[in-house]
C-alpha cells in the first residue's frame, strides 16, 4: 500500500456531531473527499438538509440524525438513531462542544456548569460508548475528540472557565479510553484546534474586536485559521495512516501554543 492510499476511507464511515455547520462541516468535508460515507449529528433541520445536499454532491451517502448531543440523554437517542441506520460506523468525530457563556468563574452557577460540563465532556462519553461498544465488537475503528488548546490554557480576555475545564477533561478521557481499548483494534485521538474563523466566532470576535486582536498577536502565524485547514487533521487521525497512533492530541493553532 503507497503512502496515499493509506489516507483512503472508501468503505468506511463517519459519524460527525455537530457536522452541518462550522468545523464540523469543514471535517465532515474532507473525510467525504477521502471517500467516506458520512452521518450528521446536529440539531438544525435546515443546516443538516443543506450540508446533506452539499457532500451529497461528492458521491458519498449521507445520513443525518436530528438531536441536540449537548445533553447525555438525547446524545444516546441520537446515537441509537444512528445504529439503527445499519450502517457500521468506522469513525467517530465527537465535534460538538462551545464556550456558550462568559461568567466569572466565581459567580458561576452550578446547574449552568453541569449544563456546559455536559456540552464539552459528557456527550461526548455518550458517545464513545454507544458507538464505540460495536467498534470494539468488530475490533477496528477510530476515535475523534475535538477538545482545544484552552484544555492545556486559560485563554486571556475570556471568563467562564468550563470550557478549559470540560476540555481539559475530554483530553485526558481521549487517553484513558486509548489505553483500554488499544489492544481491541480501536484508537482513540483527538484534535486541539486553536482559533478558527467560524460562524460563532466571526460573531464573538466582531463583538469583541480587541479579543481577536489580542489572540492574533499571539499566533506566530499572525491569523486565524480557516476551517478547510483542520479537515486534513481529522482524514489523518481517521485513517490507517495514523495506524500506530492513539492517546495523542494533534494541535492545529498556527503556532498559538509555542509561546
Amino acid at each position: 500500500m503507497s503512502v496515499l492510499q493509506k489516507f483512503d476511507l472508501t468503505g468506511r464511515t463517519a459519524m460527525i456531531t455537530g457536522g452541518s455547520r462550522g468545523l464540523g462541516r469543514a471535517m465532515a468535508q474532507a473525510l467525504a473527499e477521502a471517500g467516506a460515507d458520512l452521518i450528521l449529528a446536529g440539531r438544525e433541520v435546515d443546516s443538516l438538509s443543506v450540508a446533506a445536499r452539499e457532500l451529497g454532491q461528492l458521491n458519498r451517502w449521507v445520513g443525518v440524525v436530528v438531536g441536540d448531543v449537548s445533553t447525555p440523554e438525547i446524545a444516546a437517542e441520537s446515537c441509537d438513531k444512528v445504529l439503527a441506520l445499519g450502517k457500521p460506523i468506522d469513525i467517530l468525530v465527537n465535534n460538538v462542544g462551545g464556550r456558550r457563556v462568559d461568567i466569572a468563574t466565581e459567580d458561576f452557577p452550578i446547574d449552568e456548569w453541569k449544563k456546559l460540563v455536559d456540552l464539552n465532556l459528557t456527550s461526548a462519553l455518550v458517545c464513545c460508548q454507544k458507538i464505540g461498544k460495536p467498534m470494539l465488537a468488530r475490533g477496528r475503528g477510530s476515535v475523534i475528540n475535538i477538545t482545544s488548546i484552552a484544555g492545556p490554557l486559560a485563554i486571556k480576555g475570556i471568563r467562564g472557565r468550563h470550557y478549559e475545564t470540560s476540555k481539559a477533561a475530554l483530553t485526558g478521557l481521549t487517553r484513558a479510553l486509548a489505553a483500554d481499548w488499544a489492544t481491541r483494534g480501536v484508537r482513540v485521538n483527538a484534535i486541539a484546534p486553536g482559533g478558527f474563523l467560524t460562524d460563532p466566532n466571526k460573531k464573538w470576535y466582531s463583538e469583541k474586536p480587541e479579543l481577536r486582536a489580542t489572540f492574533e498577536a499571539h499566533i506566530p502565524m499572525g491569523r486565524l485559521g480557516e476551517p478547510s485547514e483542520l479537515g486534513p487533521a481529522a482524514v489523518f487521525l481517521a485513517s490507517d495512516a495514523s495506524s500506530y497512533i492513539t492517546g495523542a492530541t494533534l494541535v492545529v493553532d498556527g503556532g498559538f501554543t509555542i509561546w
